[in-house]
């Protein structure tokens, strides 16, 4: 085990369940000569398998998916200035794991850029069992803030790589059995088990981008497991662990994974060198709710209420209305008077976190045609997605 001096945290903002939970995004143990510092987040062939019907314990997972999970050490070369006003490096430690026998890892972007800068280097350490271990030199391929993934590579020459199994995020179910495998707090290699305590929550990026459908799980997450697998009672890998929610910066019980259907689309586009697109509409977003309906005699209970539109964007192209008047219902700020959108190609639509997931499963060019209430009437508009701006 590394002996660390402390941990960088990170708070994305938002409450999970009581008011004084808060989101707490960069799960990086950050060691080296760095003060402690507080800030405002695929294999095809299985390593092990379950009969079906039957379900692997958190033993048979972890002996047989061990070794593909590695620990990442990220090398940051300017971390500010010490109190003589010398520049100073720093260290993070962070969890990945092998996706195929070229050497690719997938982790968390916190665990390779914090704060906009990237890690000037990065080391790889693989779980040879026995106490023992191997270090080799990875190179950060690319990076995804908005979805909060990033993709490493190693030389597979050397290396016995232990590719992970890749399962779908789309079908995890509430109550089902899950492990974690990491690093936390330093702690080399560890696993905890739990289930999956909620599916569709709605997680923020390190870039502030909404990252739909993130796995909720009671499996005991910390600092340190940043970019590890969430394991199905199959074997297969579910989700990467990112963030947690947490009143004392550590774990109780509410950690959150990003679903590996999401990962493996910015793999896929990491992977050729490129940057991942995403599909991009226009607009600013809020639930209806019931009270809101009420309030403001709304013919729809549910759906999703355009609050602004971008000048310039499909949204606003396509005719798309945002809201004139910002109120207060419920604790919840709303501009109202906008277009609600209660459909999206026929799929009904009843919350703006279920419309944000749809739009993540498409592609910049692909077109769209909503259904939406405006002045208490209804009607269709088509709308081409652009590709979502840098800035945003």
């Amino acid at each position: 085990m590394i002996k660390m001096r402390g941990f960088l945290v990170g708070l994305a903002g938002g409450a999970v369940g009581a008011a004084l939970v808060v989101l707490v995004l960069v799960l990086v143990f950050n060691f080296g000569e760095v003060k402690e510092t507080v800030v405002q987040k695929a294999a095809e062939t299985p390593a092990v398998y379950a009969p079906q019907g039957q379900a692997l314990n958190p033993e048979q997972i972890y002996q047989g998916l061990s070794a593909g999970v590695v620990m990442v050490q990220s090398n940051f070369a300017n971390t500010g200035s010490n109190v003589f006003g010398a520049p100073q490096s720093g260290q993070a430690l962070g969890t990945g794991f092998v996706v195929d026998n070229n050497g690719y890892i997938l982790t968390n972007a916190h665990v390779v850029q914090q704060q906009g800068q990237k890690a000037s280097s990065v080391t790889i350490v693989f779980n040879k069992g026995g106490g023992k271990s191997q270090q080799v030199k990875g190179e950060i391929v690319g990076i995804d803030t908005g979805s909060d993934v990033a993709v490493i590579k190693v030389d597979p020459n050397g290396v016995d790589l232990k590719p992970l199994p890749l399962g779908n995020s789309d079908k995890v179910q509430v109550g089902e059995p899950v492990v974690a495998i990491g690093n936390p707090l330093g702690y080399d290699f560890s696993i905890t088990s739990g289930i999956v305590s909620a599916v569709g929550r709605s997680l923020q990026a390190p870039n502030g981008q909404t990252i739909p459908n993130g796995i909720q799980t009671d499996a005991a997450i910390n600092p340190g497991n940043s970019g590890g697998p969430l394991i199905d009672s199959s074997g297969h890998v579910i989700g990467i662990n990112e963030q947690i929610a947490s009143d004392t910066g550590g774990n109780q019980g509410l950690g959150f994974a990003v679903p590996i259907n999401q990962a493996v689309r910015s793999l896929e586009q990491l992977r050729k060198g490129g940057t991942v697109k995403y599909a991009w509409l226009g607009v600013g977003l809020k639930t209806v709710t019931p009270d809101l309906a009420k309030t403001f005699n709304l013919t729809t209970q549910s759906g999703a209420l355009v609050g602004n539109v971008y000048p310039g964007s499909p949204a606003a192209k396509a005719g798309i209305k945002g809201g004139n008047q910002t109120v207060r219902v419920g604790g919840q700020k709303y501009t109202v008077g906008g277009d609600i959108i209660t459909a999206a190609n026929g799929q009904p639509i009843a919350s703006a976190d279920e419309f944000i997931a749809l739009l993540a499963q498409k592609k910049p060019g692909d077109k769209v045609t909503l259904t939406i209430e405006r002045g208490g009437k209804t009607q269709d508009v088509t709308v081409t997605l652009a590709e979502r701006p840098a800035h945003l």
